[in-house]
């Protein structure tokens, strides 16, 4: 299993009316690591784009645990939990700095040829890249 974590400082700008993040920010987040671990692996836009496909998110399942807040700092960790035809199942959790679980979430994501954007199996190297 790869895992890869990456480091961000909460904006001021991303709080809601209660004062902490706001939920749909943290897809944000999610998606920022996915980007960055691919990338990190040496699957670039690049990469994609030669390959005619590309991972699009189907599915999220994100459970808020506690509030993040303007200033935090916090570790978002992902890896990919399975893969299976098409599909791959990313698992991430959000940490702040003292170790305290923010949120867990369970992202389901497709491989699809990108003029069609219709699902096919995901190329055994892509496979073996993600779960080395």
């Amino acid at each position: 299993m790869n895992i890869f974590t990456i480091q961000l400082r909460v904006r001021h700008y991303e709080m809601d009316a209660l004062g902490h993040v706001n939920n749909a920010v943290y897809q944000s987040y999610l998606e920022q690591a996915a980007i960055e671990h691919s990338e990190h692996l040496g699957l670039t836009l690049d990469n994609y784009r030669q390959l005619g496909s590309v991972f699009v998110m189907r599915r999220l399942a994100i459970d808020y645990l506690r509030p993040a807040i303007a200033g935090d700092y916090l570790d978002i960790t992902t890896w990919i939990q399975e893969v299976r035809g098409s599909r791959a199942v990313r698992r991430y959790e959000i940490r702040k700095r003292d170790h305290l679980l923010v949120v867990t979430a369970e992202a389901l994501w497709v491989w699809v040829e990108a003029a069609s954007m219709r699902p096919k199996a995901i190329p055994q190297k892509v496979v073996d890249i993600f779960t080395k």
